[in-house]
């Protein structure tokens, strides 16, 4: 099979699908690699250790040209859409649930479209843990650089000092981005709330920091009670596939102590915050009713090394799968990978970005 990477062009991501290990693997398996020029450079892999690993270092109309299968970071942007091929094969976090213009695209060039974050294994989506545990940790650490009053924020040293209190955190979500941004919120001494659904994970979070942090039904009510008290909210909700769910609305930010600090990690999924619109790294934060929103959709981006070292970890073994037995095959025979599945010959494969779109389901029973 014919591998492609292209150089992500989403404002300032540098991170990268494959890492050169990745491509010494993969050739032997007998699979032709083509890295765009520079693509891993912002992750500080040369072209020169992707020659070292027998890739072929090409330019970017060659990659989307020749390759059967795409290995990407993020979606596809509106200026790669023409290089897409009819029938080509993507896998990369595609995000399709807010994003109706890409999915039509995808729908009509008819590609074999693969998400990182719907890959379901064992109950758990191992492709975008990774990632997770990278936003989640970034998220604190965002909202306390721009508690600053110079940044536009409330002046709040998120710390606290001898004889003052610290900052207020609340965690929507105790998921892996909330668990995460709970562990550096609690790093940082912030007096720190985290919300779910389910009670069961907040118990296991209640023992896993021993008392630490308080816990507390994802409610209305609690939200509307807890947002007064906050200095910095984290969005950290998750439905896989699907559109997240609105829990802060434009109304409760009048509520909320000017100078405050909104992190949507949620973002990628449309936000679970009402006023929460994409930003990117150069310009990533914007006031609504006196409050700050950060909400960079890819927050990982901003330390590709690590993060790309995380994900290609992930990704490789799926990635060798696909290669080795082919794309159809390998959906119809690997579960993990069948789930990752969200567009297939013109038809969209996931329920959840059916519905969050309007547009019709197709089983996949019914295409393979």
């Amino acid at each position: 099979m014919i591998i492609g990477v292209p150089k992500e062009i989403k404002t300032h991501e540098y991170r990268v699908g494959i890492m050169p290990f990745g491509v010494e693997e993969l050739k032997k398996d007998g699979h032709t690699i083509l890295i765009e020029t520079d693509a891993g450079e912002g992750s500080g892999f040369t072209d020169d250790e992707y020659l070292k690993a027998d890739a072929d270092i090409v330019d970017r109309e060659t990659v989307f040209k020749k390759a059967d299968l795409l290995v990407k970071v993020k979606e596809p942007l509106p200026s790669e859409y023409d290089s897409i091929k009819n029938g080509q094969a993507i896998f990369t976090y595609l995000h399709l649930a807010p994003n109706r213009e890409l999915t039509e695209l995808l729908l009509n060039k008819k590609v074999t479209a693969l998400a990182y974050e719907t890959l379901q294994k064992d109950g758990n989506l191992p492709l975008l843990a990774p990632m997770s545990e990278i936003a989640g940790r970034i998220a604190p650490l965002m909202g306390a650089y721009y508690l600053q009053r110079i940044h536009g924020g409330s002046g709040i040293l998120p710390t606290g000092a001898t004889g003052v209190k610290p900052a207020n955190a609340l965690i929507l979500g105790a998921g892996n981005v909330g668990a995460n941004a709970a562990r550096v919120c609690i790093g940082m001494d912030m007096d720190t709330v985290i919300m779910n659904r389910g009670m069961e994970r907040l118990q296991r979070l209640d023992e896993l920091f021993i008392g630490k942090i308080k816990t507390l039904p994802l409610t209305a009510h609690n939200i509307k009670e807890e947002i007064q008290k906050a200095d910095i909210i984290i969005g950290a909700v998750l439905v896989p596939g699907g559109k997240t769910p609105v829990l802060v609305t434009r109304d409760m930010l009048k509520t909320m102590k000017k100078g405050s600090v909104i992190v949507d990690v949620s973002v990628d999924q449309g936000g679970c915050v009402e006023t929460t619109k994409p930003t990117t790294h150069d310009n990533p934060v914007y006031s609504v009713e006196g409050i700050l929103h950060y909400t960079v959709a890819n927050m990982p981006g901003a330390y590709p090394r690590t993060s790309t070292l995380a994900l290609t970890n992930a990704t490789l073994p799926y990635i060798k799968t696909i290669a080795k037995i082919g794309i159809r095959r390998a959906i119809m025979e690997d579960e993990a990978i069948k789930s990752a599945l969200n567009v297939y010959g013109g038809e969209i494969m996931h329920k959840a970005i059916a519905d969050s779109l309007s547009l019709p389901y197709k089983d996949i029973a019914g295409i393979l």
